[in-house]
C-alpha cells in the first residue's frame, strides 16, 4: 500500500507551523505564570553604571561617516576577492582574467564616482 502523496505536504506544513508556535507559546505561558504583575521601583530604577542621563540620548551623526565606512567596506570586499584570483593567476584561463578585469574596472568606476561626489573629502 502506497502512501498519499499529500500526507508528507500535510505533515511539513503541520510542523512548519508548529515549530514556530510553540516556542512562542511556551514563552507566554512563562511570562504569565513567572512575571510580577507590575513593574516594582527596582524594575524601573537605572542599570548598567547607575548614572542618569543628562539630555537627550540621540546623537546626530554626519551621513559622510557612514558613505565612508561603506565605500570601505567595498574596497575590502575586493581584497577578500583579489587575493585567491592573484595566488591562482598562472592557472586561470583568459576567461577569468577578463571577469576579474571587469570586477577591477566596476570598483574604479564606483572610486572615482564616490570621488567626484566628494564622499572622500572630510574637510567640508
Amino acid at each position: 500500500m502506497t502512501p498519499n502523496p499529500y500526507v508528507f505536504i500535510v505533515i511539513f506544513c503541520g510542523v512548519a507551523i508548529v515549530f514556530p508556535l510553540l516556542p512562542l507559546g511556551l514563552a507566554w505561558l512563562w511570562r504569565k505564570f513567572f512575571q510580577p504583575p507590575k513593574p516594582v521601583s527596582e524594575k524601573n530604577a537605572t542599570y548598567e553604571c547607575g548614572v542618569e542621563s543628562i539630555g537627550d540620548a540621540q546623537v546626530q551623526f554626519r551621513s559622510q561617516y557612514y558613505l565612508y565606512c561603506i565605500i570601505f567596506l567595498i574596497f575590502d570586499v575586493e581584497a577578500i576577492f583579489l587575493v585567491p584570483f592573484a595566488v591562482a593567476f598562472t592557472g586561470l584561463p583568459v576567461g577569468a582574467f577578463l571577469s576579474i578585469l571587469v570586477f577591477l574596472l566596476l570598483l574604479i568606476e564606483g572610486l572615482v564616482w564616490a570621488w567626484s561626489k566628494g564622499c572622500l573629502n572630510w574637510a567640508r
